[in-house]
């Protein structure tokens, strides 16, 4: 796993402070999250500069965990 300050792209897996969340959509450049377990409300990203991409969704893919 390396950890990036590069901005996500849908399907990445992000740390936001403490959170672990999942890019769900960005829409007019405002990046959407919900958490990582799953379901639940989406809410925007506060700081595009607090996010962390965790993994790709292409890591995960090929980690087959997707």
């Amino acid at each position: 796993m390396t950890e990036t300050h590069t901005l996500p792209s849908v399907g990445d897996e992000v740390m936001e402070g403490k959170t672990r969340a999942i890019v769900t959509d960005i829409r007019g450049g405002v990046v959407w999250l919900r958490s990582r377990s799953g379901g639940g409300p989406e809410w925007p990203a506060e700081d595009l500069r607090r996010l962390t991409v965790r993994r790709t969704r292409a890591e995960m893919i090929e980690a087959g965990e997707l």
